[in-house]
């Protein structure tokens, strides 16, 4: 009796110090993956209407990026476009990038408890832990730096981190996909020497090469010149909308072995071939835009950049907005062309007139993380869609750099060894 209760009171013990079977944690849903990740949208073309309105991005004005919508959506990484209209600023160049750039920087005095200008990838790292706004600089349109390669050295100093090499405009050094069949237009059939000089420049700094707008044949040289992964800061798929502007699967294929992103643009126009037989519809009967933008070409002429961009906007309302399933389905597209590691964002926030239905600002962009979610994207996935591409591409064009100059630094130290007479 005594042996069977020593067994019943030791069973009785090692049930107690069992341990109790762990629930199985409930998967982690969109919401939660969105506040967590680290949003980086590489095109807002904002700094407009700071420099033409003198709009506040502490006020939640009209704009689709300012601190309340950015908080709203979750942003944590804007690349504000330093955009510069080619023809009604031909002959100031330098001074409209200059203005532009000054109202990013004027912006991040005024609101240092939420914005934080950005240069590295570590910043945007320090800016998601201090809960800020990351703000970064891109110059859309290799004609700002005026073919001067110190003009490029001195946006690099001020902030810039990366530089579209064309914008619709063909420029001396390289073609663009806006004006490739203008015969008119003296063509370089890709990039001249120059050209390729700006690539291998922008590599040594430490800036992003961007191959959004440029004519195809310039983006393969692009990449052969280029020692770092590219960017396709603004552009969608060919393949679902065939506009020059988008990205052909090869061209997508070619992107991925070189490392790459393509950062997917919100454009209605790149989105949807409806959308654009509707929209040629419209302009045939409503010339507004145009006539406001030979207006803006007049001397004297008072007609900024944000007064056409309203026309745009108003005109757009004519036409009926593509869903926002057509956003998803060139980021599906793109992820499956040429892999989940190189596709992001790249909205063209305040430089469209028409986004998709229900994606109107930056405060929208956790729609479309739910709508990824809902066609089968995991947590890692989704991260890497939202901004961990663009960070990996962003830290592998720093240790480029870093390498480059480290070379130069030797080179150097050898040619002057060289020249040290020998010592007897």
């Amino acid at each position: 009796m005594r042996l069977v209760a020593f067994v019943l009171i030791l069973s009785t013990f090692c049930l107690a110090q069992s341990p109790t079977p762990k629930k199985k944690s409930a998967p982690v849903g969109w919401k939660a993956i969105h506040n967590s990740a680290i949003i980086v949208d590489t095109h807002a073309d904002t700094p407009q209407y700071l420099v033409d309105e003198k709009l506040d991005l502490g006020e939640d004005s009209h704009v689709s990026v300012n601190i309340p919508k950015a908080k709203a959506g979750n942003l944590g990484a804007e690349f504000f476009s330093i955009w510069i209209e080619p023809d009604k600023n031909k002959a100031c160049y330098p001074k409209r990038t200059l203005q532009l750039i000054d109202a990013v920087d004027e912006q991040v005095r005024k609101h240092p408890a939420d914005l934080l200008k950005a240069t590295s990838v570590k910043d945007i790292y320090t800016a998601h832990r201090e809960h800020k706004l990351a703000a970064l600089m891109g110059i859309e349109g290799g004609h700002a730096i005026d073919n001067d390669l110190g003009l490029l050295r001195d946006y690099y100093r001020l902030g810039v981190r990366y530089m579209t090499l064309t914008w619709s405009n063909t420029n001396d050094w390289a073609d663009s996909s806006g004006d490739v069949d203008d015969k008119n237009i003296e063509h370089h059939a890709g990039m001249t020497d120059f050209g390729k000089d700006v690539v291998r420049e922008m590599n040594r700094l430490g800036m992003m090469v961007d191959i959004s707008h440029v004519a195809d044949k310039t983006f393969f040289q692009a990449l052969i010149v280029s020692r770092a992964p590219v960017i396709a800061s603004h552009s969608s798929s060919r393949a679902l909308t065939n506009v020059p502007r988008n990205m052909t699967d090869d061209m997508l294929r070619a992107l991925s072995r070189n490392g790459g992103v393509a950062m997917v643009n919100f454009n209605c126009g790149f989105l949807s071939d409806q959308y654009n037989l509707d929209e040629k519809k419209v302009v045939a009967e409503d010339h507004s835009v145009e006539d406001l933008k030979k207006q803006a070409l007049e001397p004297g002429s008072k007609i900024t950049e944000a007064d056409i961009e309203k026309a745009e906007i108003t005109r757009a309302t004519k036409i009926p907005r593509p869903p926002m399933s057509a956003l998803i389905d060139h980021i599906d597209h793109i992820a499956k062309v040429a892999g989940i590691d190189h596709v992001g964002l790249g909205s063209d926030f305040d430089g469209v007139s028409c986004t998709p239905q229900g994606i109107d600002s930056a405060a929208d962009l956790p729609k479309i993380t739910q709508a990824l979610y809902e066609r089968g994207y995991n947590a890692e996935q989704l991260k890497k869609v939202l901004g961990g591409n663009l960070l990996r591409v962003f830290s592998e064009v720093e240790k480029t750099a870093a390498q480059m100059q480290a070379e130069t630094a030797r080179d150097t130290r050898r040619e002057i060894k060289r020249e040290t007479p020998a010592q007897k």
